[in-house]
């Protein structure tokens, strides 16, 4: 068997490190081009994931409390996705979470007022117990006679007689709707005359004396 030239054997070598060469590099570029499509697609998943959240923040929608929303804008802020539209919803979605921000605000120092009078309320309603129970005496008197010296009693509570009486029949939103106004005396000999004391004292203004100089009643039905 004829052996193959020296030249000719490095020839064949020559081609065979170009051939792996070759399928190397067109390899390479096959995984990178690949790496670039994943990449892009990664890329555009985002951006798409993105849009649907800041609509559905901007639409109200997602179910998240303010922070969760607040935090996933910030997410996105975060990406710093070179997309003209997701960037004007970014503000459209800010300017929603400061809207509800706004609004819970509200609710809470609506809801902390009216703690303050419902505390304020309880401690007024502790505060005119005393007075409170002096009416209800006046109504509660088994006799006239007793009646009448209960009124004598309450009646040097107030600065005169004719003391304006105002009386709250009913409280809607925090506005009061008043019965027709009368005076204490007035007040007192309708206790003795009904025999019955459904009130009880709103507020009271008194005089330096301690003279009660108007009061205010709180119907109960």
């Amino acid at each position: 068997m004829k052996q193959i030239p020296r030249n000719l054997s490095r020839i064949f070598m020559a081609m065979l490190v170009v051939i792996i060469a070759l399928g190397g590099a067109t390899s390479c570029k096959s995984t990178k081009k690949l790496a670039a499509e994943q990449a892009a697609a990664g890329y555009a998943k985002k951006v798409d994931q993105a849009k649907k959240d800041l609509n559905a923040i901007i639409n109200g929608t997602t179910g998240w409390p303010v922070d969760q929303q607040r935090q996933r804008v910030k997410n996105i802020k975060a990406e710093n996705f070179n997309d003209p539209e997701v960037q004007k919803l970014i503000t459209l979605a800010e300017k929603e979470i400061d809207m509800q921000q706004a609004e819970l605000d509200r609710k809470a120092e609506e809801e902390r007022l009216k703690r303050e009078e419902e505390a304020k309320k309880r401690a007024n309603q502790s505060k005119y117990a005393v007075f409170d129970n002096q009416f209800e005496s006046i109504a509660t008197a088994p006799g006239f006679d007793d009646a009448n010296r209960q009124i004598d009693l309450a009646l040097q509570q107030f600065e005169s007689p004719d003391v304006p009486v105002l009386i709250i029949i009913s409280q809607i939103n925090g506005v009061n709707d008043y019965d027709k106004p009368t005076t204490a005396k007035q007040f007192l000999n309708l206790l003795k005359d009904t025999k019955k004391y459904k009130y009880k004292v709103e507020t009271m203004k008194q005089n330096s004396l301690g003279k009660i100089t108007e009061i205010e009643f709180l119907k109960i039905w």
